[in-house]
């Protein structure tokens, strides 16, 4: 899968699975981070995504400071998920 085409895919997927109504893809840039300032996501919500990554594309993350890193950004969670497949 190309890396537009993941991202996209990545953005619907984080919209379900944290029941954002009010986003839309586009309206996530995918450098933004993801928690406090961008889309303000929470501890709880993190917990969401690691779970998306784990259930979505097998990947397993039990280091925090690894997962801290991973969950950046969209584009941090995309490096994560083609970097797994290589």
């Amino acid at each position: 899968m190309e890396r537009a085409e993941l991202t996209e895919q990545l953005k619907k997927q984080i919209i379900e699975v944290l029941s954002l109504e009010d986003v839309k893809q586009e309206d996530i840039d995918p450098k933004a981070p993801l928690f406090v300032e961008g889309l303000g996501l929470d501890s709880i919500d993190a917990l969401e995504l690691i779970l998306l990554l784990h259930k979505e594309y097998g990947i397993k993350i039990e280091d925090p400071k690894e997962r801290r890193n991973v969950l950046q950004s969209v584009n941090t969670m995309v490096d994560c998920i083609l970097n797994s497949k290589a």
